[in-house]
């Protein structure tokens, strides 16, 4: 991709910790760009969910836009474009392995669509960001729908248990917010999840529930329904 702002593109590559140390560059961080390209990506793959499923519920198309629009989809196709290699980081960050780390990565890919965006607009974006995409996109179907959240609903309903998600952890700045969540099955934790929406950290929690439910007893059941 050309930029017509080529100083667009370095500042998405510019990392927090690369301002902290080198105020003297006068340049700012990434993070503005990432909060507005995460905002892109979340509308982008809202409405090609919607284009691509026409017969899908709300719900439904909530878990299929959460299986693209998250920290492990973004640091993955920012790996898959090098982006590590081209980050602007401190002496502390590039020391702990900063190139590597999937918060970065997604987080640079989210600065670099929001720049694109400021830079040629939405539609521009969105080709982009739907060829950037492409393979998770082609991933998904209506059974996959069908979530570790809804499963888990199911299961408490079939069992007369009580299914709660409840946020134990707020850390971060507004625009970068981590949350941490605890499912409760029958007042028991049974699965905890992390990530930068609610929905994301819960759904983490659900398949850990799952899993944990599923070591009980078949898949699906606990030894209690067998």
């Amino acid at each position: 991709m050309v930029f017509h702002d080529p100083e667009l593109l370095t500042q998405a590559l510019v990392h927090p910790s690369y301002v902290n140390e080198h105020p003297e560059a006068g340049v700012q961080s990434n993070q503005r760009l990432e909060f507005l390209g995460d905002a892109v990506v979340d509308l982008v793959v809202a409405e090609e969910v919607c284009q691509r499923f026409p017969s899908a519920a709300e719900g439904q198309l909530t878990v299929l836009r959460a299986a693209v629009v998250s920290d492990e989809c973004a640091a993955r196709v920012g790996e898959r474009l090098g982006l590590g290699r081209l980050l602007l980081l401190g002496q502390g960050e590039e020391a702990t392995g900063g190139r590597a780390r999937s918060s970065n990565l997604a987080d640079v890919f989210e600065a670099l669509v929001g720049a694109l965006f400021v830079d040629q607009g939405y539609d521009a974006a969105r080709r982009v960001l739907l060829g950037l995409l492409a393979e998770e996109l082609r991933a998904l179907s209506l059974d996959r729908a069908l979530d570790s959240k809804s499963q888990l609903q199911e299961m408490a309903q079939r069992r007369s248990q009580q299914l709660v998600y409840r946020i134990v952890r707020e850390e971060g700045p507004e625009h970068q917010k981590q949350f941490e969540v605890e499912a409760l099955f029958g007042g028991e934790v049974v699965g905890t999840g992390r990530g930068r929406r609610k929905a994301e950290a819960e759904r983490e929690a659900a398949e850990q529930a799952m899993a944990t439910l599923r070591k009980r007893g078949e898949p699906g059941q606990t030894a209690h329904d067998e």
